[in-house]
């Protein structure tokens, strides 16, 4: 059950030759796909481009309908090991995942694709999320792209040039043997608008087909002396092949007057941010007309000397629009000025931020500052002065609080580190190590547990450094989409061959939650097309894990902290594994929300759990917010004037899964904590009991109001 269901939007995939398409970016990229005539498409889910899966998972009866074999891999390495078909066969494939952490999972595969090269057309569609809106480190793709030598398309961020680029990507590759990386932006892969389509194509030569005649050549196979030779083949013939098809079917662009005293050379994903800076200057319109000279990087790697060195001719000065560091696109630039002899002055770094998201106010400061330097005379009246001033970016971190990531509400997560919060209290802290996935905001407050992640599924083996035989028992936390993505052989097969005398917790929420809720093998529901319902408990016993303890109710706290404590002081020397295992909220309330509507909307009898706290009897402590941290409980204040502080309240977002008074019992904790059911479609005799109980109590309230002292504000 992905995040997204795109059922209706993928019937769109289906228009033909001169009819107009309007969605999203990654419906139109898969479009554009179709219409290339792909043989073969796969990918790992993930943001920015999580979706992009989701789409192809739901055009999968189109896919077959065209021959056309799609995979949702087991990790981002096995997408790119796919393109394998491609080194052999005129078959053109295609593989999606984010980067850069994506590339670095699949960074053997790639560079040995890069290699060996290629025969049919393969594109890795890089789902590039570096700025604000990501939830990674702050690296780029590009440094792999100059490393392994893949040509690397960045589109501006419109739909005919991104369709455009998903079709030159496929050319570029054939043309010169070589793999391509078509990076696409956050903004690029949810930017709606349209184009002409054409129709689909059925691959030339499927896989099935190319199974009937298979190929081989050795020269191919990365092995000495070959892999010398592929080194060779790139510099000597692939790279010239590339740069001839760029310039010939003009894949970079140019806009503005072709002769200007200065110029900029810009991403072609960051094109709008720069037109809407010179618009914002007086020097473009809406429709992106410009009086400053646009060289637009739809390639930004490699990068065409001929065009560059064309373009600065007659410019005393070049403005290099390049996101992120290093500066990559700049120092190649500046290589090539210097080797031609070239006069004109290059800017960059020394006017734009050297790292962070290159936002508006960021881009208008920045070609303001080029503008003063290089032509202060195209700057308007009042900024054409060294000294005018400029609004600085504000510095809001004084006055708004940051927002990390938290929880969702009801999330079956919480309470497993509510359980081992209890435990640290008991026992003192441990060494925790965390993984990639939902579980990661345990690390911020209330919970504060586990200190660093290194990498999807790689939680367990971040802790081998602390299998000293301490006092204490280091603790992993991994996830079920880490656990089947990476960590059953580089984590957990880890402590079985070492040994490791550790304690890892698996948090199993059915689903690859955290990058949308796709399924994953251990999913307990039926999948049309995929193999579910395989046990982790089995898969660990598969590997040589004994010691392994199945929780089947996080919500449980007590029992969840027995079993940690278990854990902790077992007399078993080897690794010690507990599945905690209960249903992602988000993915239970996608499902029963609309059953719940409909059945009430027909007029069925229907009961919804919901919690509350009685304010009578709340001390005040806050315990249960400090252990649970659920957004829907929070604070009251009372008109009594005897309770200066603020009760728990639990607010109308509830979705009654029963975690606050878990750990409210677990924690022997104040019992203020009440269920009720609110019941939708009553029938007569539970209205009127509901009736008679109401006035009974309104009767007995009123009853104690009037015994109550009243105090009379002070009006002086």
């Amino acid at each position: 059950m992905a995040e997204r269901s795109f059922k209706k939007e993928v019937e769109h995939l289906r228009l033909g030759a001169g009819e107009t398409f309007t969605g999203e970016g990654i419906l139109a990229i898969t479009k554009a796909l179709l219409e290339c005539g792909v043989g073969y498409v796969g990918g790992y889910q993930g943001a920015p481009i999580s979706h992009l899966m989701d789409v192809l998972a739901d055009a999968e009866d189109l896919l077959t309908e065209l021959n056309v074999r799609f995979e949702a891999n087991a990790s981002e390495a096995a997408a790119a090991a796919m393109l394998a078909a491609s080194v052999h066969y005129p078959i053109r494939g295609a593989v999606t995942f984010k980067g850069p952490v994506g590339v670095n999972v699949a960074a053997d595969a790639l560079a040995n694709l890069s290699s060996s090269g290629v025969t049919g057309g393969a594109l890795v569609i890089v789902g590039e999320d570096y700025g604000e809106g990501s939830s990674i480190m702050q690296e780029r793709s590009h440094s792999f792209a100059m490393k392994s030598q893949f040509w690397m398309l960045d589109p501006r961020p419109n739909l005919p040039s991104i369709v455009k680029m998903v079709e030159q990507g496929f050319a570029l590759s054939e043309a010169s043997n070589t793999p391509v990386m078509l990076m696409v932006r956050i903004r690029s892969c949810h930017v709606t608008g349209s184009f002409e389509t054409r129709d689909n194509m059925r691959p030339a030569l499927s896989v099935k087909d190319a199974l009937v005649n298979p190929r081989r050549d050795f020269s191919r196979v990365v092995l000495p002396p070959m892999s010398y030779i592929h080194e060779q083949d790139k510099i000597t013939k692939r790279w010239p092949a590339a740069e001839k098809y760029i310039t010939e079917n003009g894949l970079n662009e140019q806009f503005g007057p072709p002769q200007a005293p200065i110029g900029i050379a810009v991403q072609g994903g960051m094109y709008n941010n720069v037109i809407r800076a010179l618009q914002r200057l007086g020097l473009a319109n809406s429709f992106g007309d410009t009086d400053v000279p646009l060289y637009v990087l739809n390639v930004t790697y490699p990068l065409v000397k001929d065009e560059f060195l064309t373009f600065c001719q007659g410019k005393s000065g070049v403005l290099v629009v390049e996101e992120g560091q290093p500066e990559f696109i700049e120092q190649g630039f500046a290589t090539l000025l210097n080797r031609a002899g070239n006069s004109t002055k290059l800017y960059g770094k020394n006017v734009l931020p050297m790292a962070g998201e290159y936002t508006g106010q960021a881009m208008l400061q920045g070609l303001t500052a080029f503008l003063h330097k290089a032509a202060p005379d195209m700057l308007a009246d009042n900024l054409r002065s060294p000294n005018a001033p400029v609004t600085p970016i504000p510095d809001l971190s004084k006055t708004v609080p940051i927002r990390p990531p938290g929880f969702c509400t009801g999330c079956p997560e919480r309470p497993i580190f509510a359980a081992l919060k209890l435990v640290e209290q008991e026992r003192g802290q441990h060494q925790i190590s965390g993984d990639i996935g939902c579980h990661l905001f345990a690390s911020l407050p209330p919970f504060e547990i586990g200190g660093s992640t290194m990498g999807y599924g790689l939680g367990p083996a971040s802790n081998a450094a602390f299998d000293g035989g301490g006092e204490k028992r280091a603790i992993s936390i991994i996830g079920d989409g880490g656990f089947w993505h990476n960590g059953l052989s580089s984590s957990i097969g880890n402590l079985v061959f070492n040994k490791s005398d550790t304690v890892t917790v698996i948090v199993d929420n059915f689903y690859s939650a955290a990058t949308g809720g796709q399924d994953v093998l251990s999913s307990p529901n039926d999948n049309a097309s995929k193999s579910t319902k395989h046990p982790i408990a089995a898969a660990l016993k598969g590997v040589g894990v004994e010691w392994i303890r199945q929780i089947d109710h996080t919500y449980d706290v007590t029992k969840v902290r027995a079993v940690l404590q278990e854990a902790l002081s077992a007399d078993y020397d080897g690794p010690k594994v507990i599945v905690a295992s209960s249903e992602c909220m988000l993915n239970k309330q996608r499902r029963e929300k609309p059953a719940r509507t409909d059945a009430i909307q027909q007029g069925r009898r229907v009961e919804v759990p919901r919690f509350g706290v009685d304010s009578d009897i709340c001390t005040g402590d806050h315990a249960c917010i400090r252990l649970s941290g659920c957004p829907s409980l929070s604070l009251k204040h009372l008109k009594d004037p005897l309770r200066d502080d603020p009760v728990a309240h639990i607010d109308q977002t509830c979705v009654g899964c029963g975690n606050c008074g878990e750990v409210a019992d677990a924690a022997i904790l104040c019992p203020s904590f009440y269920r009720v059911e609110v019941v939708h479609n009553a029938g007569a005799f539970e209205r009127l009991r509901a009736g008679v109980t109401t006035k009974v109590i309104g009767w007995l309230q009123n009853r104690r109001l009037h015994k109550q002292l009243e105090f009379a504000e002070d009006q002086t």
